[in-house]
């Protein structure tokens, strides 16, 4: 029998993805100045929403039978104090698909409630990295598919990641990938235009250019900095929220990513995670856990046979591990 070529699933998880990117685009213009400081989160729940409704309802209508694990639910959009936020999430959701109806978008929603491990599903993060998009910087769409516990489709959708770090020009673009297929990237504003994204060729650890998360809460900023001291990179990392970092390795812009535990017993979450895990690896790269472990996504919402994340180019591996055990991470 033939394997399947997902070439179907890919086109379809790009085209959600985007739909989405466009609704988080919009709400995140209408942001005002004052809503950081006031912590007030209510624009990127809308967003969060919105974005899963589109994605959730392209997924159902082209895989009827496929499960979803996604970060969100509509039960507290049902609440009566929430009404305001949802009739924002639905309002932006009408202004792409016009005919979307209060309690479809609030069932699209919920289509993503699944947990359990099965043989086929997907898993999105409708906006991963909401500090960045609460602040106009980075925030990713992000999509995966997984056969059988391994990630065989993705797409990550990134509004507003330069094509170069060090070359700031037009912004966002999609990166997709298929399992023995490798990694494409394409305008997030229009189709075609894809061209194939590799990792560097970097050997020389001390030369390497290390990317971690903003937040010290989501990964362990001390530790990093061990680990770059003892590999030798004097230039400091750079910083950048959500799965915007995967994309950055596959593409070369950097050698190596680490999200290190920041507490004892913390699981990370499988939307996280299998997107820019595939992007990464058929770029050419190397994802594992701080063990050297493959992530394992057999275990419904969580990686929980896994503690952080290592990615890198895939020649600095191996120096990376041995750093991370000498600094005692591992």
């Amino acid at each position: 029998m033939t394997a399947p070529d997902y070439q179907h699933e890919r086109d379809i998880a790009v085209a959600a993805v985007r739909e989405a990117a466009r609704l988080c685009q919009v709400v995140q213009a209408q942001i005002a100045p004052g809503v950081i400081e006031k912590k007030d989160r209510s624009p990127v729940t809308v967003a969060d929403f919105g974005s899963q409704a589109l994605v959730c309802r392209m997924l159902k209508e082209a895989f009827p039978d496929d499960p979803i694990i996604a970060e969100e639910d509509a039960t507290t959009l049902r609440q009566a104090d929430h009404a305001s936020i949802l009739d924002q999430v639905v309002g932006h959701v009408q202004a792409l698909r016009p005919d979307a109806a209060r309690e479809a978008v609030l069932g699209w929603i919920d289509d993503g409630n699944a947990q359990a491990y099965s043989d086929r599903f997907w898993t999105l993060d409708p906006i991963d990295g909401t500090k960045g998009f609460l602040r106009g910087e980075q925030y990713v769409v992000a999509l995966a598919l997984i056969v059988e516990g391994h990630v065989q489709v993705a797409a990550l959708a990134c509004p507003n990641l330069p094509a170069r770090l060090d070359a700031p020009g037009a912004k966002g673009s999609v990166y997709a990938a298929i399992r023995g297929q490798g990694t494409v990237r394409a305008p997030l504003d229009r189709r075609g235009e894809t061209v194939a994204v590799r990792v560097s060729t970097l050997r020389e650890a001390a030369q390497a250019r290390l990317c971690e998360s903003v937040e010290s809460g989501h990964s362990s900023h001390d530790d990093s900095a061990a680990v770059a001291q003892r590999l030798g990179i004097t230039t400091a990392p750079v910083r950048l929220d959500s799965q915007a970092k995967y994309a950055v390795v596959a593409r070369g812009d950097a050698d190596i990513y680490l999200r290190l535990p920041t507490r004892p017993g913390y699981v990370e979450r499988i939307w996280d995670h299998a997107a820019g895990s595939l992007v990464v690896t058929e770029a050419g790269g190397t994802v594992t856990d701080v063990a050297g472990l493959p992530l394992a996504f057999h275990h419904g919402s969580t990686l929980q046979n896994n503690r952080g994340v290592v990615v890198t180019n895939g020649p600095l591996h191996a120096a990376v591990l041995a750093a991370l055990e000498a600094v005692g991470v591992r």
